[in-house]
């Protein structure tokens, strides 16, 4: 990020001017969420505009979820940004209770699902390798970590997303992401959550190799099911204990 390129702003419409600027500069810098965009004085200077305008197109992007400002240490990117993106709030279930967790699971099952099966259609030989690439950290994080996988498991999809072609699943997923992290973070008190679903990653990547997008598709149901039963388990277990 040593040499900036920012175009000067001339539009009228200068929060979304501003706001098209700096998504053009995260994808040059490639840059990705938990890094660091640059102050908004650098930020005014290089596009010419006020610190204030800059201000509230953060903070349309704060709102979004896709900034976080931290008091005396800047603006970090929070999800994946892109020129295209759409501007989208979500408002979605933030609990970890089982109602919130199964609401969040039939979202992720209807894109999982989808973008495995898209993947299998279109994805290149190179994407191919990344996926795999991505498949065998998971795998040896997964038994070196004893199931402790979750950054390596998170690549795996975010690997398949990309690949489907259509960068809407990558931003919605990226939007999503805390929320999808509750799964890998024992929830419902259930200590082997989603060691279920380990070999299925494999079948994923199998199917995806050999250009079957139905098979892609059902392996990933298969996945969710597994996610599914492990809920259940640990709402059973919640439950057995209050009665």
């Amino acid at each position: 990020m040593s040499q900036i390129r920012l175009p000067p702003i001339q539009t009228t419409a200068r929060d979304d001017a501003v706001l098209a600027a700096l998504a053009d500069f995260v994808l040059q810098e490639t840059l990705g969420p938990g890094d660091k965009l640059p102050t908004e004085r650098i930020l005014a200077d290089r596009l010419r505009v006020s610190r204030n305008t800059v201000r509230e197109a953060l903070t349309r992007w704060e709102g979004l979820g896709l900034v976080e400002r931290r008091q005396g240490s800047g603006t970090f990117l929070k999800a994946a940004v892109s020129p295209h993106m759409l501007h989208m709030p979500l408002t979605l279930a933030g609990g970890n209770d089982f109602a919130s967790l199964m609401q969040t699971l039939e979202v992720r099952r209807a894109l999982e699902a989808e973008a495995a099966a898209l993947c299998a259609l279109r994805t290149g030989p190179a994407d191919l390798d990344l996926i795999h690439h991505k498949l065998e950290a998971m795998e040896e994080a997964f038994h070196s970590r004893a199931g402790m996988s979750s950054d390596e498991d998170w690549e795996f999809h975010q690997a398949i997303y990309r690949a489907s072609g259509n960068p809407l699943f990558e931003q919605l997923i990226s939007a999503m992401h805390e929320m999808f992290h509750r799964f890998w973070e024992h929830p419902l008190g259930v200590r082997d959550f989603g060691h279920a679903s380990f070999p299925y990653h494999r079948t994923i990547y199998e199917r995806i190799a050999a250009r079957d997008p139905e098979g892609a598709r059902a392996e990933a149901l298969k996945l969710i099911a597994t996610v599914e039963a492990d809920l259940r388990r640990g709402a059973a277990r919640i439950q057995a204990r209050q009665t």
